[in-house]
Order: C-alpha cells, then structure tokens, then sequence
C-alpha cells in the first residue's frame, strides 16, 4: 500500500515529528505549519482529514475538533529530502487560531524585498 511506502520513507526528526504545513487546494495560500507523529500521520490518511500531534499539550489534536474548521486532505505530498510534509487541503472556515483565515497574515512592513539589491 503507498501510505506505507511513504511513512517508511518520512524522515521523522529525533523527538519522532515532521513539520507539515498546510496549503490551500483553491488558492494555493499557505495557511498553517503545524507538526504530525506517525500516529498523527496514519490518522489523518485514515479519516481525510488533518490530524497533528501538539508540541506544547504533548497530544494529538485533529484541526477543526472544538472550532469546526476541519482540513480535508485532497492531497499529502513530501519534499525531495522526505522531512517535511506539505498537506493539500480543502479548508473549513479559518484555519488560524486568531480567526485569520491563514496563520501567515502578518507580514515584515519594512522588508523592501528586491528593492533593496537595487
């Protein structure tokens, strides 16, 4: 089976997580970085929809359980070095905390970006 294959091939880093962040499968918008164990990955490809494991409550916690903004996996992709997952979802409401539909709202005002290298 190819969940398998790719949980055999996921490099979890020594305290046993991947980071996994979440894009939106319309917009394309990068909407959260969260972390998965194994358990929290072979969940989620289980039921369709992301599960994380909580560095600061030590516990697994599906997005979406008390706020009903569930993240529905259209898609699981891995990066080339096979340490960062990158979660293709269909998103339920917000998916920060704060109400912001994308944890990346903020933005460094001062930053010139290519101007700068002028």
């Amino acid at each position: 089976m190819e969940r398998f294959k790719a949980i055999m091939e996921i490099k979890f880093n020594k305290d046993g997580l991947v980071p996994a962040i979440a894009q939106d499968f319309e917009t394309k918008e990068v909407l959260m970085l969260a972390y998965m164990n194994k358990e929290a990955f072979d969940l989620t490809v289980k039921t369709g929809r992301a599960t994380y494991y909580s560095r600061s409550r030590q516990s697994l916690w599906i997005k979406g359980e008390t706020s009903g903004h569930f993240q529905h996996i259209k898609e699981i992709r891995y990066d080339c070095d096979c340490d960062t997952l990158l979660l293709i979802v269909r998103q339920d409401g917000a998916a920060c905390h704060t109400g912001n539909y994308s944890c990346f709202y903020r933005k460094v005002e001062d930053f010139k970006g290519d101007e700068q290298n002028d």
